[in-house]
């Protein structure tokens, strides 16, 4: 149904239940949750794995949980973004330069940074983000320039709460973006039903027996002011089991270890003899047998096979972040090989591949991200319009790499014979230090100058 007719519609709860109409196939949070929260584990849930209370005595397990889908979010995230994003700017002329500026400004006040690495671990987590960019009636600045209006983004995703309904037509092109959430209001939950369209913004109040319209509103930029990014699956992809029998092997050996560890000591004798005086299982401090033989008594140790826990651990550990392509950074694996610096570049291929991999869903995310600060832009500065729409800008993705940056300066200056291989400026630029590279150049150039002529005096 064409989105117009479903805007049309006179029955609220009709028109609610059409917006909901979710063409795309994402997994749900409450399974992913599961696997996500390592509190939901089945070695915790289990409710045949469970301590419990028989006959005055409480039996003790061990519950040992390892949040390797958590851990695997946050590598990808700082993968991917742990660099920052570079937007790059190409103007024409002043005039675009500015709005360059203006536009730099707005990211920057928004922490587009720690966005990034906020909504990194929201799809890949959930499986679905929405950044919503809306404006403020309050007096702001960027570059210099007044605006009436101040512009912001928020993120939504089911991990904080929010049920995401984006909307696409036959062309797979989006025609609206919902949210359904709940606010506390006077001590009850309250829902909420947000939609967006390229001309309308309408809010919907929910309660158990009617759909009542909160706000309605005009959409001034004719773009939905959303972008909207999914998955079809957890960054974890299909290794959740693998992880789930690393925490029941461990689980299990740690019940071996409680049961088994303390000294046993055996008694060989025909005669009757006192023990078991020990106490409880839990307070015993040994555990004593008794055999029928000729009188002789010592410890027994229990013999575990340790290697091949060990081994199988480790097997299962070494699968999960191969099949996920992302390197185990711990500091524990890090530090027990030696490695050059080139070896641990070499290391971060399979995760370069990786991001190279992913970059694609972001790099569509960003266009369309910047295509609709454009139009708030062009909202809030009227005069600017032309050069909004003119200037072009690219973003370019920089995943974390370990860079050996003066062996491979030293490499390439041998390879021209000792000459310069960049200019200053160039080389002030990708340092990344100041936010306008002629203004630092034109400074060094003045410093310089000043101290030829402070040497010439000297003289």
């Amino acid at each position: 149904m064409d989105i117009n007719e479903i805007m049309a519609m006179d029955n609220p709860q009709e028109k609610i239940q059409k917006l909901k109409n979710k063409t795309i196939e994402v997994p749900s949070w409450d399974d992913l949750q599961k696997e996500y929260d390592p509190r939901k584990h089945p070695v915790m849930t289990d409710p045949e794995y469970q301590p419990e209370t028989r006959a005055g005595h409480k039996r003790q397990l061990t519950q040992v949980t390892l949040g390797l889908q958590k851990l695997a979010t946050k590598r990808i995230a700082g993968l991917l973004f742990g660099i920052p994003v570079v937007r790059v700017y190409k103007p024409k002329n002043e005039a675009e330069q500015k709005v360059a500026e203006i536009m730099e400004a707005v990211f920057k006040k928004n922490r587009i940074d720690s966005v990034n690495i906020e909504r990194a671990k929201m799809l890949y987590s959930c499986c679905e983000v929405a950044t919503l960019w809306y404006t403020q009636e309050q007096d702001a600045e960027y570059a210099g320039e007044h605006s009436d209006l101040k512009l912001r983004c928020r993120v939504y995703s089911p991990k904080s709460g929010m049920a995401l309904y984006p909307l696409f037509d036959e062309y797979d092109d989006m025609v609206a973006q919902s949210m359904e959430y709940s606010r506390k209001e006077d001590g009850t939950n309250v829902r909420y039903f947000d939609t967006y369209t390229n001309d309308r913004h309408i809010r919907w109040r929910m309660t158990s027996s009617s759909q009542e319209v909160d706000v309605e509103e005009n959409n001034p930029i004719g773009k939905i002011p959303c972008v909207y990014m999914h998955r079809e699956e957890p960054i974890w992809e299909d290794q959740s089991n693998n992880v789930y029998e690393l925490e029941w092997t461990i689980s299990r050996n740690g019940n071996y270890l409680r049961k088994n560890a303390r000294p046993k000591w055996v008694v060989y004798s025909d005669k009757k003899i006192q023990f078991n005086n020990e106490g409880n299982d839990e307070k015993r401090s040994r555990d004593v047998l008794q055999y029928p033989k000729d009188a002789k008594a010592g410890f027994e140790t229990w013999e575990q096979a340790t290697e091949s826990l060990k081994f199988h651990v480790e097997e299962l550990k070494r699968d999960y972040f191969m099949n996920i392509q992302l390197p185990d950074m711990s500091m524990e694996n890090m530090k027990s090989v030696a490695m050059s610096g080139e070896s641990r570049k070499m290391m971060f291929i399979d995760a370069q591949m990786k991001a190279g991999d992913e970059s694609g869903i972001w790099l569509e995310g960003f266009d369309r991200e910047i295509n609709v600060v454009k139009a708030h832009l062009k909202n809030m500065f009227k005069n600017m319009a032309a050069a909004i729409d003119s200037l072009e800008v690219e973003t370019r993705i920089n995943p974390f790499q370990i860079n050996d940056d003066g062996e491979r300066i030293s490499n390439l200056t041998n390879a021209t014979g000792g000459k310069q291989i960049m200019s200053q400026k160039t080389a002030i630029k990708l340092l990344g230090e100041v936010d306008n590279v002629d203004e630092e150049l034109q400074a060094i150039n003045s410093e310089t100058e000043v101290a030829d002529i402070m040497d010439t005096l000297a003289e």
